[in-house]
């Protein structure tokens, strides 16, 4: 004799748990296959959902965390938030660099900041006001 468990069980379906509330407990194996069918089928949070048999906002939580813990894992923490392209333009270089032989780097920042630096020394410094320069107050 076989029973309704061994049944469900031998169609490749499971008795879901419910919490205290009454709410169905999905397994994060099951969870994690919903959301892989929902990647590959091209429709709405909202309709995939309801095919799905899931109410909408438990469905956009689980899309919602497992697009943040994606995002987490692709960045190294010790990455630089976001990498910022500046234009260099080579000019003539100022008369006294021409007689001395020596010659500078000038860095034109936003806001009209304009910053020489002539010699590596003046580079570190450089740097320390551009990165300072680059945060938010």
């Amino acid at each position: 004799m076989t029973t309704t468990t061994d049944t469900i069980a031998d169609q490749g379906m499971a008795v879901l748990k419910r919490d205290g509330q009454g709410r169905v407990r999905m397994p994060a194996a099951r969870r994690e296959q919903l959301l892989d069918e929902f990647e590959r089928s091209g429709l709405s949070g909202p309709k995939f959902a309801a095919l799905a048999g899931l109410k909408y906002q438990t469905f956009a939580t689980w899309a919602q965390k497992r697009k943040r813990q994606r995002e987490a894992a692709k960045v190294p923490a010790a990455m630089p938030e976001s990498v910022k392209w500046l234009e260099a333009v080579v000019e003539q270089a100022h008369e006294a660099a021409n007689r001395t032989g020596g010659a500078s780097l000038v860095l034109q920042l936003p806001g009209g900041v304009r910053l020489e630096v002539a010699d590596e020394r003046q580079a570190a410094l450089a740097a320390m006001v551009v990165r300072a320069l680059a945060k938010p107050c």
